[in-house]
């Protein structure tokens, strides 16, 4: 392998590998800091998202998270005396959100994945999860492929699988509309956030909002460059936002 010094812009010695300069660590370090703050950008923005989403639901508003995890959403949705449809598939986070939620009567708990059929699907979860079941378990997901997650044969879980394309149009059916719908399920919001655009299902609810992971599987991402072209073609950022997180 051919090694070469050179500066970078600013003077920083930095190593020339076949070709391709090496960042210096001042670089990589302005780069992550970057990446940070856009990030806290990010968690700022949806926690004010979130405090508009409570104060305008209302008793008897039905809604629906998806990917409820522990509750840390659905709690301060049920406080706001709106019935919720939460939806969990893994088994910890499951139990966790159950004890959490037990007092809470307008609260529904599914301990389900969704997606745009229903019958069972494996569940697979992080790598470390044994040791951090509670960091572990928002990582649990139904899509092969993605960063960090244990798909040895054997491992994984089976799980209920829940039509949410059906499970809303009965929602809207009995309640005429949905107020609100969060969706945070590790992959698995590509498949579905194409067929409710599809089968024109955002039309009858107030706001979606969903997290895409397109990072954490890179073979899915030109999917979810032309999803996000589709769906900002429709709809304007209030009644369908791709940036929940």
């Amino acid at each position: 392998m051919q090694l070469r010094l050179g500066l970078s812009t600013d003077g920083v010695p930095m190593v020339e590998r076949n070709n391709k300069v090496e960042k210096s660590a001042e670089e990589l370090e302005k780069e992550k800091e970057k990446r940070r703050q856009k990030r806290n950008l990010r968690h700022a923005h949806a926690k004010g998202l979130m405090q508009g989403i409570l104060s305008m639901l209302r008793p008897g508003d039905v809604v629906l998270d998806c990917g409820a995890n522990v509750g840390d959403v659905t709690f301060p949705l049920a406080e706001t005396g709106a019935f919720v449809h939460a939806f969990e598939p893994d088994p910890y986070a499951f139990g966790k959100i159950s004890e959490r939620c037990a007092d809470l009567p307008n609260v529904t708990l599914h301990n389900a994945a969704v997606g745009t059929a229903s019958g069972s699907v494996r569940l697979m979860r992080a790598a470390n999860f044994d040791d951090n079941p509670k960091g572990g378990s928002v990582k649990s997901t139904v899509i092969a492929g993605g960063r960090n997650i244990d798909e040895a044969d054997g491992s994984g879980i089976d799980v209920t699988l829940v039509d949410l394309p059906d499970f809303i149009r009965t929602v809207v059916k009995d309640h005429g509309r949905i107020a609100f719908l969060k969706m945070d399920i590790e992959g698995a919001e590509l498949d579905l956030l194409e067929a409710m655009l599809e089968q024109d299902l955002f039309e009858n609810i107030g706001l979606t909002v969903a997290e895409t992971h397109e990072k954490k599987f890179h073979e899915l991402r030109p999917r979810f460059r032309a999803l996000r072209h589709a769906i900002a073609g429709r709809f304007p950022i209030t009644k369908v936002n791709l940036d929940w997180i």
